[in-house]
C-alpha cells in the first residue's frame, strides 16, 4: 500500500469520478485507474462499484475511506514535522480557490512566494466553496479563498482576511440597459439570467440579494464556468450578476446597481490560528503581509 495509492482512493471519493480525481491529481486517468486496482488487490476487496455512470464506494470503500484520510493526515503531519526542521528547503502547501476569485492575485502573490521559497511544492485546487470546506476539514487543504454573501465563516475554520468586491449587472451589447450605467432591480423583473449552478459561492450570494430585493429572477441557462458564462452573455441568451472584474475583463456592459448595493465577501481561511504545516505559515504570512 503507498500513499499515491491512497490519494488516488481518496481523490476519487471525493471528486465522484476517474476523471476528475485524475485532473486533481495531475496523471492521467488510466495511470489513475491502475493504481486504484492494485490498491484494491493490496486489500483483497473493491473499493469502488463501477457498473453505473459514475464510481459508487462499495462497503469496503466506505468503510475504508476515514482510515485512508487519516493516514494520509498522518503522512502530511510527518512531512510537516521534517519541513520544520529544515527551515522550509523542502515542503509542501496546498490551497484551494474558486474560479471568480478576482480580490487577490493568487498566481502572482503564489510566484512570489516560490521566488522566496522555492523548495517548496504549492497545490492549488480550484472547486466550489462546499467542496473546498470539506476538504479543508478532511485536512486535504491547508488554506482556501471562499466566497461568500457575508463575511461568515464556516464552523470549525479560521478566517485570516476578508475582501469585499462589487457585484455588477452584465449585459451583451445590444441589450436596452447596456448604456445605462447603473440599475434597479426593480429593472429586472422581465429579464432572463445567466447563472451558475445551485449551490457555488456566486450563486448563493446573487440568489440572496435577489430574494431580498424580492426578484424572482427566470434563469435561462445555469453554468459552471465563468468564461462560458460571460460568452452566453455576450451572445444574447440572457443577462448576469458577477463580480465587476469578471465583467470588465470580458469587455462587456457593465451597469451598477442600486437599492440594495451588492456586495460578495472573498474570505482566506484555515483550521486554526495558525498552521501546523511550516509551508502553510510561511504562505499564509505571504498573503495576508
Amino acid at each position: 500500500m503507498e500513499m499515491r495509492q491512497l490519494r488516488h482512493f481518496v481523490a476519487v471519493a471525493t471528486h465522484g469520478s476517474f476523471t476528475a480525481a485524475a485532473r486533481a491529481e495531475l496523471i492521467v486517468q488510466s495511470a489513475l485507474s491502475t493504481s486504484i486496482r492494485k490498491l484494491e488487490q493490496d486489500l483483497g476487496a473493491d473499493l469502488f462499484d463501477r457498473t453505473g455512470r459514475r464510481p459508487v464506494l462499495t462497503p469496503a470503500g466506505e468503510a475504508f475511506l476515514p482510515a485512508a484520510r487519516a493516514l494520509l493526515a498522518d503522512a502530511t503531519a510527518a512531512r510537516e514535522a521534517v519541513a520544520a526542521v529544515t527551515g522550509l528547503e523542502t515542503g509542501r502547501v496546498a490551497i484551494g480557490t474558486f474560479q471568480t476569485l478576482t480580490r487577490v492575485d493568487l498566481a502572482a502573490e503564489l510566484a512570489a512566494f516560490h521566488l522566496k521559497w522555492p523548495g517548496v511544492q504549492i497545490s492549488v485546487h480550484e472547486a466550489p466553496v462546499g467542496e473546498l470546506v470539506d476538504r479543508l476539514l478532511a485536512r486535504e487543504l491547508d488554506l482556501a479563498y471562499l466566497a461568500a454573501a457575508g463575511p461568515t465563516v464556516p464552523e470549525g475554520l479560521t478566517a485570516f482576511g476578508a475582501w469585499e468586491e462589487e457585484l455588477v449587472l452584465v449585459t451583451p451589447p445590444g441589450h436596452r440597459l447596456a448604456g445605462a450605467g447603473r440599475a434597479l432591480f426593480s429593472d429586472l423583473t422581465d429579464e432572463h439570467f445567466v447563472d451558475f449552478r445551485a449551490g457555488t459561492g456566486l450563486e448563493v450570494a446573487v440568489r440572496r440579494l435577489a430574494a431580498s430585493c424580492g426578484l424572482d429572477r427566470h434563469i435561462t441557462c445555469e453554468v459552471t464556468q465563468i468564461r462560458l458564462l460571460v460568452e452566453l452573455v455576450r451572445a444574447g441568451i440572457g443577462i448576469a450578476i458577477v463580480p465587476r472584474l469578471v465583467g470588465e475583463r470580458a469587455g462587456l456592459p457593465c451597469l451598477t446597481i442600486r437599492q440594495p448595493d451588492p456586495a460578495r465577501t472573498t474570505v482566506l481561511v484555515g483550521r486554526s490560528p495558525q498552521p501546523a504545516n511550516p509551508a502553510a505559515a510561511a504562505l499564509l504570512d505571504h498573503l495576508t503581509s
